[in-house]
């Protein structure tokens, strides 16, 4: 029995060893790069969305601060910041 128990968690950890590498080959998820446009722009989101935008892909976050909005955008692939700009609340798109 105790083999058993050492030997389950092993086979799961191969086979999800590929998914966890497949989804790093592919970038970042929408919850990371949240956490990533709230440490740059702290706030309420009020709209979350991954578009294509200027030939890459990127989470786009209009975040509410005070009477305007902190729009934050994340690369997909590699987390970095592609765009960090403020808006009245009355411009949003």
């Amino acid at each position: 029995m105790k083999k058993l128990a050492l030997i389950v968690p092993a086979l799961a950890m191969v086979a999800i060893a590929p998914q966890a590498a497949l989804a790093k080959a592919s970038g970042i998820t929408m919850a990371q790069a949240r956490v990533i446009a709230l440490k740059v722009a702290p706030g309420r989101v009020e709209k979350a969305e991954r578009e294509r935008e200027g030939g890459g892909e990127r989470y786009s976050f209009d975040i509410r601060q005070g009477n305007r909005i902190h729009e934050i955008g994340v690369d997909v692939r590699t987390g970095r910041i592609v765009e960090d700009k403020f808006e009245p609340l009355n411009a949003r798109d």
